[in-house]
């Protein structure tokens, strides 16, 4: 059986025939080559965070804080990377989390569907955002064999939120993710410094342009009256009103497995549960959203509080290391945003496939070098310690 890191011995080979490498390979150059590609606001749309972006570099450092530790003569020379993950045998525990504004991060502005065939090319699977480019069906057909997820930004008006998740449901994505911690806008100065954000220009909204229900309200076509269609979106982007009370609604929306998003604190876990959800997702929001700690330090809390339920993580997460130590702390699966955003600017679906073999090769090497064959070896024994 093949491993991941396999790869990188067609890099060499490559090498020795001439053929150097374009795109990057670890995440610092990844970031400088998209700010220099990037449009100046878009670039500051994805790479900022709230306030004084304390939390961002917080979740980022917060790895830096815990090891790995070393088991030889383990028999690690092959590694199943495999996750079974809301009933979905996956090749391996990384996702794309769900990015708002991919569609234009790629050089055509159709990066959703950049994302999703990469997904197909991989095996990653693409958690697709409600803020897309492309309609949520388009994006949905081009994913292949892969897996998909929908996530939910709940709006206002109830019945446009049914209208997504059914179609979400019946272009076969195989879960809703319901995003808790952004029905407002965080304060954002990078944003703020410009005056404007990727939306309000009418950038990735077509699953609302594309939904009866949300064009049934509006008094003329959103082709016909483009700033009156954002203007509307706007003011019933979020659902501030949205409590506990409203889980068993979202519940009954749909079979799909049902994930809540922005999860961090055990006893809200423990509610989640008896609500009857299928799976927690533990994040920050990449520190987009509001002050926290740094989300790798909810993780623990939360997995305990989980049991047998699952627990998808990201924020922070920059390199196939960071991934292996928020699996060795419990996650399931772990989600990546910035990293894949940044690529995709430097290339669309190329890039971003470049980026998931370069992360799923490190995650393979990170396991096997310090003799961890699988994901239950490295949960097993105290794998991971606190510096």
């Amino acid at each position: 059986m093949a491993n991941f890191s396999d790869w990188q011995l067609g890099v060499y080979l490559n090498g020795l025939m001439g053929e150097v490498p374009t795109l990057p390979f670890g995440f610092a150059e990844l970031e400088r080559r998209a700010a220099e590609t990037m449009e100046p606001r878009l670039f500051d749309y994805v790479a900022g965070g709230a306030g004084d972006e304390q939390t961002q570099s917080a979740n980022v450092a917060e790895f830096a804080a815990y090891g790995l530790l070393p088991r030889m003569l383990s028999g690690a020379a092959q590694r199943d990377l495999s996750v079974s993950l809301l009933g979905l045998s996956l090749p391996t525990p990384i996702l794309m989390a769900p990015v708002g504004v991919i569609g234009v991060c790629a050089p055509d502005g159709h990066g959703d569907l950049a994302a999703a065939r990469a997904a197909a090319e991989t095996g990653v699977p693409l958690i697709g955002s409600t803020l897309m480019q492309d309609p949520l069906e388009d994006v949905a057909a081009a994913l292949g064999e892969t897996p998909g997820l929908f996530q939910l930004y709940t709006p206002a008006e109830r019945d446009v939120a049914e209208s997504l998740v059914h179609r979400a449901e019946a272009a076969g994505y195989r879960g809703i993710v319901v995003t808790l911690d952004t029905w407002t806008l965080g304060y954002r100065p990078r944003d703020l410094r410009h005056g404007i954000f990727p939306q309000l220009t009418g950038a990735c909204l077509a699953n609302y342009a594309s939904d009866p229900v949300f064009r049934s309200k509006l008094a003329v076509s959103p082709e016909e009256d483009p700033n009156a269609f954002v203007g509307y979106w706007a003011l019933t982007f979020g659902n501030p009103g949205l409590t506990w009370d409203d889980v068993a609604w979202l519940r009954s929306l749909t079979p799909l497995p049902l994930v809540l998003k922005g999860i961090c604190a055990p006893d809200d876990v423990r509610r989640a549960r008896d609500a009857g959800v299928d799976g927690i997702y533990c994040s920050n929001h990449g520190g987009r959203q509001a002050a926290s700690a740094p989300a790798l330090s909810f993780l623990p809390g939360v997995v305990e509080a989980a049991g047998d339920l699952p627990v998808i993580f990201d924020s922070g997460v920059r390199s196939g290391a960071d991934i292996v130590k928020a699996l060795a702390l419990g996650a399931t699966a772990v989600g990546i945003g910035r990293p894949y955003a940044y690529a995709a600017t430097l290339g669309g679906t190329d890039s971003i496939v470049h980026l998931l073999r370069c992360l799923l090769a490190e995650v393979d090497l990170t396991m096997g070098l310090n003799g961890y064959a699988d994901l239950a070896a490295l949960r097993d024994g105290g794998a991971v310690f606190r510096r």
